[in-house]
C-alpha cells in the first residue's frame, strides 16, 4: 500500500511555470508506474501525464506534449511534474496517482491510489 501527498499547486498567469510534487510513503516506491491526472471545473478527470517503474517511459496527452515533464526519484519516492508555458485550460485540481506495476496507464480506474489533489490556477 503506498499514501500519496501532492503539493506546489497555486495561482499563476497565463505563460508561467509551476512545479508539482508528490510524495509517497512506504519502501516499495519502484514498484509502482505512476501517473497525473487532472480535473478540470466542471469536467471528468483526465490523464495529463506518467512514467513507468524506473521514470525511463514517459507518456503526455497532446495537450500537455512539449511544455510538462514527469520525472521521478525513487530514492526520495518522489513524482514531479513540471509545468511550463501555462495556459487557462490547464486550470484544474491536479492528482497524483499509482498503480501496482511497472508500466502506466492512461485511465484513471488503472490506477489504485490517489492523492487528495492541489488546485492549479491559470489566470489570462
Amino acid at each position: 500500500q503506498v499514501q500519496l501527498v501532492e503539493s506546489g499547486g497555486g495561482l499563476v498567469q497565463a505563460g508561467g511555470s509551476l512545479r508539482l510534487s508528490c510524495a509517497a510513503s512506504g519502501r516499495t516506491f519502484s514498484k509502482y508506474a505512476m501517473g497525473w491526472f487532472r480535473q478540470p471545473p466542471g469536467k471528468e478527470r483526465e490523464f495529463v501525464a506518467a512514467l513507468n517503474w524506473s521514470g525511463g517511459s514517459t507518456y503526455y496527452a497532446d495537450s500537455v506534449k512539449g511544455r510538462f515533464t514527469i520525472s521521478r526519484d525513487n530514492a526520495k519516492n518522489t513524482v514531479t511534474l513540471q509545468m511550463n508555458s501555462l495556459k487557462p485550460e490547464d486550470t484544474a485540481v491536479y492528482y497524483c496517482a499509482a498503480r501496482v506495476g511497472s508500466y502506466y496507464y492512461t485511465t484513471p480506474n488503472e490506477y489504485r491510489y490517489w492523492g487528495q489533489g492541489t488546485q492549479v490556477t491559470v489566470s489570462s
